[in-house]
């Protein structure tokens, strides 16, 4: 009920301030679909095709396995927008519906550099809910949604996201993790030349200064393979670090239990110089599961594709332990992985072998002190970062902070002159919950 009214609010708004047509859409809003009526195709065509994603932050919002999946699916068509195009792609516009703590955000939206402050303190203070609940704020109310409008508007005009074809989105992972995963890290290592170290013949302008500037899609892709992936896996609720292999060899010890799980990118030329090939060969006799790989192969590259079975054959001859858990863990991974398209839609099931096998082999730790007669007894603290107790929560909103590290919420898309947008968020006038997939808007 409210959260429809927000969605009507929002849409007059955008109409008035753009050229759309009378009797055009100007969001979308998934409560709008009922079972039987196709709406996971529906929901799956908005997210690939709006201009802005619009979450109304909640507690239920980030609780929500279908929430977060929406969320994933259209920060994966962002991420691939800016490396197609090396320009910033920030089209998620938050708006609060219930203030949530910033100690309670997933990392995808605790990273999100936006200002809630500019819309009213009784809007940061309460939230949409409590506006447009509370009759002596209904001036705040009708602010708020104004600003917020004016905000998705300016976005849908200033960012223009390239539509992709419709994904799955039940398929796809969510982006805010598990109920328990808060703290989860992950590490990318990159095996791959620079410029200054190719072998005999390779052309270069796959290559950069150093190897984590790897860029095997050129011209495609405008960025290296690291940060794409880096920012792939971030939306994926994990803390990422980068590392090239060249700088990494010698520091690997199997004896040791893992800290996180890896992700090892391979470029099939790195086994062309001698030395790299036998250190890679050295890695792959090691017994590390949670490392899992990746190998990019882009067949629009005239000379990998002249030498793809011959340097094949020889990645497979240096690392054939890990070339055979790669295709375990996803087969087109270890085979090649042919796009940017392609990369995003495999990483995620990557990650998730890679962190199977790190909760399987790493270490868990016993709580500090000893139970005493009557305490309850002690469970063990995971190896994903749950290694003590909640820091002290702060306040929800400092003064003019911005909403990178305090947001709460549910989902709201929105757009003009053809821009579709989205919106997602609980209804708490509702008690009957039917569902994440009915709790969202595009």
């Amino acid at each position: 009920m409210w959260v429809e009214r927000l969605f009507r609010d929002l849409c007059s708004h955008v109409m008035a301030l753009t050229n759309l047509p009378a009797g055009a859409e100007a969001g979308f809003m998934d409560r709008e679909i009922r079972s039987g009526e196709g709406w996971s195709e529906r929901l799956g065509t908005a997210l690939a095709t709006c201009r802005v994603f619009v979450p109304l932050f909640s507690p239920r919002y980030f609780a929500s396995e279908m929430c977060g999946k929406e969320w994933f699916a259209f920060a994966q068509r962002a991420i691939q927008h800016e490396a197609l195009s090396n320009q910033p792609a920030e089209a998620i516009v938050p708006a609060l519906w219930v203030p949530v703590p910033p100690t309670q955000l997933p990392l995808p939206a605790e990273r999100l550099q936006f200002n809630h402050n500019t819309f009213g303190e009784r809007y940061v203070t309460d939230g949409l809910y409590g506006l447009i609940k509370l009759r002596g704020y209904a001036e705040q109310y009708e602010s708020a949604v104004y600003e917020l409008a004016k905000r998705i508007v300016r976005v849908a005009e200033t960012v223009r996201l390239d539509p992709i074809r419709p994904l799955d989105y039940r398929l796809v992972p969510s982006a805010f993790g598990s109920p328990s995963s808060t703290a989860r890290t992950l590490h990318i290592t990159v095996a791959a030349a620079s410029r200054h170290d190719l072998p005999e013949g390779r052309s270069p302008e796959y290559y950069g200064d150093r190897a984590l500037e790897w860029n095997p899609y050129h011209p495609v892709s405008q960025r290296p393979i690291a940060y794409v992936a880096e920012d792939l896996v971030r939306n994926l609720n994990y803390q990422t670090s980068v590392g090239s292999f060249d700088d990494e060899a010698g520091h690997f010890d199997s004896k040791q239990p893992p800290t996180r799980p890896e992700i090892l990118i391979v470029d099939r030329w790195a086994v062309e110089d001698e030395q790299r090939r036998q250190r890679l060969a050295a890695f792959d006799q090691e017994s590390r599961p949670w490392i899992n790989v990746v190998v990019p192969w882009n067949r629009y590259d005239h000379q990998s594709r002249a030498k793809e079975t011959e340097l094949a054959h020889r990645l497979e001859e240096t690392m054939p332990v890990k070339m055979s858990q790669g295709r375990a863990a996803c087969r087109a991974a270890a085979n090649g992985v042919a796009n940017m398209e392609t990369l995003g839609q495999i990483l995620p099931q990557v990650v998730e072998a890679a962190a199977q096998q790190f909760l399987r082999h790493a270490q868990v730790y016993p709580p500090a002190g000893s139970p005493t007669g009557g305490a309850e007894r002690p469970r063990l603290l995971g190896p994903m970062g749950m290694n003590g107790p909640p820091p002290t929560p702060r306040a929800p909103f400092p003064p003019n902070a911005g909403g990178g590290g305090a947001t709460a919420g549910a989902a709201d898309t929105a757009g003009t002159a053809g821009v579709s947008g989205a919106a997602s968020g609980p209804d708490d006038n509702d008690d009957n919950d039917r569902g994440d997939a009915d709790d969202s808007e595009s």
